[in-house]
């Protein structure tokens, strides 16, 4: 069994677009306090999971297709740029209500377990939402809070921004 650290995409990985769907590349702003992050998730022995609501797809603002073109242009950036890689890129394409999946659902952290053998009581999710959160909670993993928006729900640990979340991430998950 492995243990693993989930990631929310959307104010994680990329910078999140006010009020829109990221639906192109060209839109994909990275985040390169990720790969910082990622890198020591990975020396630390962990699994790295993007778990992401791609709700622009249910809407019809956004293809499968590109979904699927922008997270392999992802692993593309992030395997020639950082020399890193993800175990796994999972989505839900669902609108609100529709399906297990779409988080604060635990429906991919589940999938991700299964898939993955990952014991997810040893497991982390990293996310800039409520929902992340909840569905980390409902999965039984340890969460992280990246933001500073007042919860209803109490993360594990939290960061203000990405840039903390770089210090936060060495102190959580040390290096054995």
């Amino acid at each position: 069994m492995k243990k693993c650290v989930f990631f929310d995409r959307d104010g994680i990985v990329n910078k999140r677009l006010p009020a829109r769907y990221v639906r192109t590349w060209d839109e994909f702003e990275f985040l390169p306090q990720f790969a910082t992050v990622l890198s020591h998730v990975q020396k630390a022995g962990y699994a790295a999971i993007i778990v992401t609501n791609q709700r622009g797809v249910a809407l019809g603002l956004v293809a499968i297709a590109e979904v699927d073109g922008i997270h392999a242009r992802l692993m593309q950036l992030l395997s020639d740029e950082y020399g890193l890689c993800l175990t796994d890129i999972l989505f839900c394409p669902h609108d609100e209500g529709e399906c297990e999946c779409r988080k604060p659902k635990p429906g991919m952290l589940f999938k991700a377990a299964r898939i993955h053998n990952i014991t997810l009581s040893e497991s982390w999710i990293i996310g800039d939402s409520e929902s992340d959160i909840l569905a980390g909670r409902a999965a039984g993993c340890r969460t992280i809070y990246v933001g500073s928006d007042i919860l209803s729900v109490k993360p594990d640990l939290t960061a203000p921004d990405m840039n903390a979340l770089q210090s936060l991430i060495v102190k959580a998950l040390p290096i054995n």
